[in-house]
């Protein structure tokens, strides 16, 4: 391994240059002189362009001289790795997949002290070393290289990525692992044992495979389970869970109490369920993970949820409501005043629809709070809060504090009780738009839910404007995307006929390596608005049953899911089974 130039300066010098202008710096570092400089900035006056640049075209600096300088304005080294390389310890202080989603290489290691250097291409990847500091419980110093080197050293170390099935065939030869547990459900554990091998770098290696194959293949979720003779370990893609290669059962312990150490939890806690946060930034994208952990007779379970901000569709031009929808859905977010409701069931898609409506009335005149459980995602411009019911902050106790705030538009994360849908339409009835979700089938069904909380009709016919019922159904993948022709079974599910159906294209995905097999590839939204009119209303205050207030909103022009879904296998867009799966028959 070659020795690297880093010149004589140390972390303090580099930390007092941060934020100092570039010809400063370049003095300090003896890299030119103050009169050429000055030189520089009065030609700067009549060109627009930044200094660095005219004191190359001047031949005052090189671009490494540059370079160099911009790298200490933000605090940091600057390192030559000509006739650098990597020997095998450094070369496995990070896994390929880390070195290719950081964009970094390790330059120096010392695993007993723990300590990693790496290099970054630009000052602006800074969050790397914060990323990697937490995922490996490392203390991380980030310099500065040429990105051409850095490229070169990836590709040559790194163009082979390691896989899951890899480490954990190391772990699984490991017998000093092999004992970390005593007894059935691991109740009588070490804890400094497990805390030792909470640090092993091969656990954090498989810890951290998983966490970036899972943002990477798009995962909503990720689950740690713990079972009497296995540790299982499952990612939730496009709604379905898919199993992989399942570590040895006694790293169970070690895997959730490094999880533990990254989201701040107690790790000596294993009697209670506790939450936490952990926040991420991987290829430039915000990702973060809510953490669970639940105590189960095997040890403990943790469930991670995936929130990919960069993945997440927050405009209602991109959620997949077609045009007339689209349409129907802004007029009803856009009026003064009212309660819109979206319904279906967990993983449906609520939140993304909400949080694409708040974007569309997200401007400087209008002032929006929302009261959630939790808050997914921090957006600009909203007054967020988040629910705290072992602090009695309930969505019931936000609300009354919301209508002392002026505010235009209010989301209420979900209705679960009396009071909270009485005070919603309470703050609706004082001028504001409430927008809020219910879990029920459909969008009929929603009034009668209402009404079975104890909301009396009269308020629901003056206050409700619409509600917008939704589905998930899994796109049918387009690299194995075929024709084909239903057979008459698959047509009855969907109460269709042969002669109904003349002329139709069917399609679906016969399973290839980028769908893992499944035939698919992403999901797509179904969607059902029941715009409330005159006749509705009148309907709703005679306690009218679901059957009839559908079939009125039919008659008004409302698509159900199930039609809705038609039009998406029609448009080759999904299949039958999804379709037959998200969505009831209209006569049941």
């Amino acid at each position: 391994m070659s020795q690297m130039s880093t010149g004589n300066l140390g972390p303090q010098d580099y930390a007092e240059m941060k934020g100092r202008k570039l010809g400063r710096i370049l003095t300090r570092l003896g890299r030119t002189t103050r009169e050429r400089v000055h030189e520089a900035l009065a030609v700067q006056k009549t060109r627009k362009v930044p200094v660095g640049q005219l004191l190359v075209e001047l031949g005052y600096c090189t671009q490494r001289d540059i370079d160099e300088g911009l790298a200490a304005q933000s605090g940091l080294a600057y390192v030559d790795l000509t006739g650098f390389d990597l020997s095998g310890e450094l070369k496995g202080a990070l896994t390929a997949q880390q070195v290719q989603a950081y964009q970094v290489v390790p330059i120096s290691f010392e695993p007993n002290r723990k300590r990693l250097k790496i290099a970054i291409k630009s000052p602006d990847n800074f969050r790397a070393a914060d990323d990697l500091r937490m995922l490996m419980g490392f203390n991380v110093e980030a310099v500065v290289a040429d990105a051409a080197a850095v490229d070169a050293l990836v590709k040559k170390h790194y163009s082979k990525a390691e896989s899951v099935t890899d480490v954990v065939s190391e772990l699984a030869s490991d017998s000093k692992l092999a004992n970390l547990t005593k007894g059935k459900g691991g109740e009588s554990i070490d804890l400094d044992a497990v805390m030792e091998a909470a640090d092993d770098n091969r656990v954090i290696k498989l810890l951290n495979l998983v966490l970036l194959q899972a943002i990477k293949d798009r995962a909503s979720d990720i689950h740690f389970e713990p079972f009497e003779d296995e540790f299982k370990m499952r990612y939730r893609i496009d709604g379905v869970l898919y199993e992989m290669v399942p570590p040895p059962k006694a790293l169970g312990p070690a895997i959730t109490s490094r999880i533990k150490v990254m989201a701040k939890l107690d790790i000596a806690e294993r009697r209670l369920p506790q939450d936490g946060r952990i926040e991420l930034t991987v290829g430039g994208a915000p990702v973060d993970l809510r953490i669970s952990v639940l105590p189960t007779m095997h040890g403990e379970s943790v469930v991670m949820r995936v929130l990919d901000r960069s993945n997440v569709q927050l405009s209602l031009d991109r959620i997949g409501m077609r045009e007339d929808d689209l349409t129907l859905f802004r007029r009803l977010i856009n009026k003064p005043n009212g309660v819109v409701v979206v319904t279906g069931p967990t993983g449906s898609g609520k939140t993304t629809t909400l949080y694409a409506a708040l974007a569309a009335l997200n401007d400087i005149e209008t002032k929006i709070l929302t009261a959630e459980d939790p808050v997914e995602y921090d957006i600009d411009g909203l007054c967020q809060c988040q629910v705290n019911v072992e602090a009695e902050n309930t969505f019931a106790r936000l609300l009354r504090s919301f209508l002392r705030q002026d505010p235009d538009v209010i989301l209420v994360g979900e209705i679960r009780d009396l009071e909270t849908a009485e005070i919603a339409i309470q703050a609706s009835l004082t001028g504001h738009l409430v927008l809020t979700t219910l879990h029920t089938n459909d969008a009929p069904s929603s009034v009668i839910r209402l009404v079975d909380l104890g909301v009396e009709p009269f308020l629901l016919t003056a206050t409700m404007e619409g509600v917008v019922a939704q589905r998930l159904v899994r796109t049918i993948c387009p690299s194995c995307k075929t024709a084909y022709t239903p057979k008459e079974e698959e047509l009855m599910e969907l109460s269709l006929t042969p002669d109904m159906v003349g002329g139709k294209k069917f399609f679906r995905g016969n399973g290839c390596e980028r769908c893992y097999k499944s035939g698919y590839k992403g999901r797509s939204a179904l969607f059902e608005i029941m715009a409330i009119n005159e006749e509705m209303r009148d309907l709703m205050m005679k306690k009218a049953s679901t059957n009839l207030i559908r079939q009125v909103a039919r008659r008004n022009g409302m698509r159900t899911l199930r039609e809705c879904g038609l039009l998406s296998i029609y448009e080759g867009i999904t299949n039958i089974d999804e379709v037959v799966r998200e969505t009831i028959s209209e006569d049941s």
